[in-house]
């Protein structure tokens, strides 16, 4: 495939600002031969628009996508999801024509270019699977996330294939984490999106914003992604037989518990995977402070310290 593609990512506050410059740093480790466009909106103040221009990353200004006030609430455990509407703002990027979306909580650790360039009909997307076992038995999740239901279970070996999706599936088996999510930008797409937003029944219910319209949006026309390109950090514990380090190509930090916000030695179960996030930080530190002090210490302001 030959087309005009990038990496993006939605960066609405300086907190995140941390996740996004590493994001940026694998790309460029790793040899992608794509830029990373980082979608900005109003919100984010001007000094951290400055800082992440410098380091060559694309801006590109949205607006916030929300529900009609009241429509949809949160938990306060789930609050952090307030603004993942509005990476569905993706699908404007018609300067492109192919896109892949990534949280800023991410470290790519292989090259994936394949991704940009893999074959997808103009109206599906690709992503990943959720994981359905919920280990924290967080009370308002699915009643049907148990292991049995989830579609990484039935995932055997590192490089096995995702499972098929047919009728006698477990409803847990059409729902995708939208980590990672390839999609091919379209005004079309998402202008009918704006309008599930404001009137969809169904968007109270969502647990997760972004991930559950998309999961029912493109029922049926999105296609299951390897584990590999939106490695839950839980899966290493939760699916042993399915994890190995070295098939990783894209990490995702999920849950509130960043890794800069969790200095080295208080990461608990995931002190191991949280180390690979510090290692990109620390060699970033050394450039940008040489490079951009001023930048740099409005970065480190983000991070956790001792």
């Amino acid at each position: 495939m030959s087309c005009k593609a990038a990496y993006a990512t939605l960066l609405t506050t300086p907190a995140y600002l941390p996740g996004v410059l590493v994001l940026n740093e694998c790309l460029h480790s790793v040899g992608s031969r794509y830029h990373l466009v980082a979608m900005v909106t109003p919100s984010l103040p001007a000094e951290a628009r400055a800082v992440i221009a410098k380091r060559g990353i694309i801006i590109r200004d949205i607006d916030h996508l929300y529900p009609e006030e009241g429509t949809h609430k949160l938990t306060e455990h789930d609050s952090r999801f307030r603004d993942t509407w509005t990476k569905l703002r993706a699908f404007e990027l018609v300067e492109y024509d192919r896109v892949v979306l990534l949280d800023a909580d991410m470290i790519v650790k292989r090259n994936m270019d394949e991704l940009l360039e893999m074959p997808l009909e103009r109206d599906w997307i690709a992503a990943a699977h959720v994981c359905a076992c919920n280990p924290r038995k967080i009370p308002h999740y699915p009643a049907d996330w148990i292991p049995a239901n989830c579609a990484h279970t039935a995932v055997t070996t590192p490089t096995s294939d995702p499972p098929t999706i047919d009728d006698t599936s477990p409803r847990p088996y059409t729902q995708l984490n939208s980590g990672t999510v390839v999609l091919n930008p379209s005004l079309s797409i998402l202008q009918d999106i704006v309008h599930v937003i404001s009137t969809s029944p169904a968007i109270p219910t969502y647990s997760f914003p972004d991930q559950d319209l998309l999961s029912d949006h493109f029922r049926g026309r999105w296609k299951p992604l390897s584990w590999r390109y939106n490695a839950l950090k839980t899966l290493r514990n939760i699916h042993p037989s399915l994890w190995s380090d070295d098939e990783v190509r894209c990490l995702h930090y999920i849950l509130h518990d960043k890794p800069w916000n969790s200095p080295r030695g208080t990461g608990g179960d995931s002190e191991e995977v949280n180390g690979w996030w510090w290692d990109l930080y620390e060699k970033l530190a050394q450039e940008m402070q040489e490079m951009d002090p001023e930048g740099w210490r409005l970065v480190d302001a983000n991070v956790a310290h001792p």
